[in-house]
């Protein structure tokens, strides 16, 4: 494996500033700030988890999936605008091959979490995809 795309430092920045977007949005801010009652400690997690995702750390323990499948009323409009947010952020940061990288990751991700939770709320029914672009 070559040299990192990034460093943790970056990841730090990019998750700190993201996340600080997230809790003043009109439409993702309610759900995050009325879920997440200790913020350090979630971003402490979220770092672990980019930089498991981004650099193949082994910090990260966790399962995204049943945390997400538990908050109701969530809808594939949410999911987008985390991710438009999300590349917004990422636009932002003078890292490209980070950049790159965990936009391509973000989609995945997104994209796997919304399959999940509809498959736990309508089982049954086919799930629909994002629209990434």
């Amino acid at each position: 494996m070559g040299n990192p795309i990034c460093t943790e430092d970056e990841i730090k920045a990019l998750v700190h500033a993201f996340y600080a977007d997230i809790r003043q949005d009109e439409r993702l801010g309610p759900i995050f700030n009325g879920h997440i009652a200790d913020w350090d400690t979630h971003l402490a997690k979220l770092e672990d988890f980019w930089c498991a995702i981004l650099l193949g750390s082994r910090r990260f323990s966790g399962t995204p999936m049943p945390k997400h499948i538990a908050l109701p009323d969530l809808s594939a409009e949410l999911f987008e605008h985390w991710l438009a947010l999300f590349r917004q952020t990422l636009a932002a940061q003078p890292n490209r091959a980070m950049q790159a990288q965990a936009e391509l990751m973000a989609g995945k991700i997104a994209n796997s979490l919304w399959m999940g939770y509809q498959m736990h709320r309508q089982p049954g029914d086919l799930p629909a995809g994002l629209a990434t672009d």
